[in-house]
């Protein structure tokens, strides 16, 4: 089985992070004793631009749950149409040839949910299997990836779609001045990001058929790791107001503690080490968690670039981030035929998602 296509859409609105923060600052000045702390915390977050589901104006007069998730509603099936549309045209598929369907976010609800609502707009088989996938937050653009690659293995004669969709910004709390929601409003973007995944007996998994097809990489393992007695990492309390953030400071010391124990086994059972990944694409989760991740994995310069650059470029964008970073890699530098990479994200509960790959 192999990532045949990744397709990224973004919103319309880019805005600098300095205009981010001049405008928030206006915005809540009444209601913090230092309005200064915004752009102290902003220029921290690694981020330089960002791209908005709505102009800078419209956020303060979106109130309430219902009226932002409506919005979240209607943004999500058009953003998610267009990475979709991107993804398969660049392997020469079709909505038709798409078996099953997983569907992540952890910035709105929808029930029917968006991957239903795309079917009722592009052709797909009445027949499509859906899975759709809420509360995993950050982790699920490399879950996601995971379970589409247990559909396709049980399924070797099928293709899978991996669809997330995050819109980060209509999660923004009026009421919360706090440092975890002034971090999460400088950190996380909009974005929405398809993935195409190939069962073994399919042509693009055999490399057949599509001569201009980019050679994505073979899944050759996953692994789910679970850190109990963790939830209070991050996550969301929900109520009337709609989303609050819950993000603890102690993100990277559980990257310090787990990751690389988790990395270092899950090759191992694999007959690899460290020494046998030539690249890594992970998840874009901020500075100091993609600081802890190069230190505890003690990796080479630059190796998490393509994750800085997409952090810089369009922020945090929960699920979507790993998968607009495996895009960078697979169209502007894939690895050598035969080489391996990592893919892996972290988030709520607290856990981890590695996925193993071969060029």
């Amino acid at each position: 089985m192999r990532i045949a296509s990744v397709g990224t859409a973004y919103p319309p609105h880019r805005y600098s992070q300095a205009a981010i923060a001049e405008a928030l600052t206006a915005r809540w000045q009444d209601r913090m004793e230092e309005p200064r702390l915004i752009n102290r915390l902003f220029v921290n977050c690694g981020v330089d631009f960002r791209n908005l589901v709505f102009p800078l104006d419209v956020y303060e007069n979106l109130s309430g749950f219902g009226p932002t998730n409506d919005a979240w509603i209607i943004a999500a099936v058009e953003l998610g149409q267009e990475a979709v549309t991107k993804a398969l045209a660049r392997v020469n598929l079709g909505p038709k040839d798409i078996s099953a369907i997983f569907f992540a976010s952890v910035t709105g609800i929808a029930s029917p949910t968006i991957d239903a609502r795309l079917i009722n707009l592009m052709p797909f088989p009445t027949s499509v299997k859906r899975t759709p996938i809420f509360g995993l937050g950050c982790v699920a653009g490399a879950a996601g990836i995971s379970r589409a690659s247990d559909y396709v293995r049980a399924f070797p004669d099928q293709y899978a779609l991996l669809l997330s969709v995050e819109l980060c910004s209509l999660t923004w709390q009026d009421n919360d001045q706090s440092i975890a929601n002034l971090i999460s409003c400088g950190l996380f973007g909009d974005g929405a990001a398809a993935v195409v995944i190939a069962g073994a007996n399919t042509p693009l998994a055999k490399r057949e058929g599509c001569t201009t097809c980019l050679a994505g990489p073979r899944i050759l393992d996953t692994r789910s790791t679970f850190y109990r007695h963790t939830q209070h990492i991050m996550g969301w309390d929900i109520g009337d107001m709609g989303f609050k953030i819950v993000l603890s400071p102690d993100v990277p010391k559980v990257v310090n503690e787990h990751l690389r124990g988790n990395v270092e086994a899950f090759l191992s059972d694999n007959g690899l080490s460290l020494g046998d990944i030539s690249s890594y694409i992970f998840h874009s989760g901020g500075p100091k968690v993609l600081e802890a991740m190069e230190t505890t994995l003690n990796l080479p310069e630059n190796a998490l670039e393509p994750s800085w650059r997409s952090l810089r470029e369009v922020g945090n964008l929960s699920a979507a981030s790993v998968l607009a970073v495996l895009e960078d890699v697979l169209v502007n530098d894939p690895g050598k035929p035969g080489t391996y990479s990592i893919l892996a994200a972290m988030g709520p509960a607290f856990c981890s998602e590695l996925v193993l790959l071969q060029w």
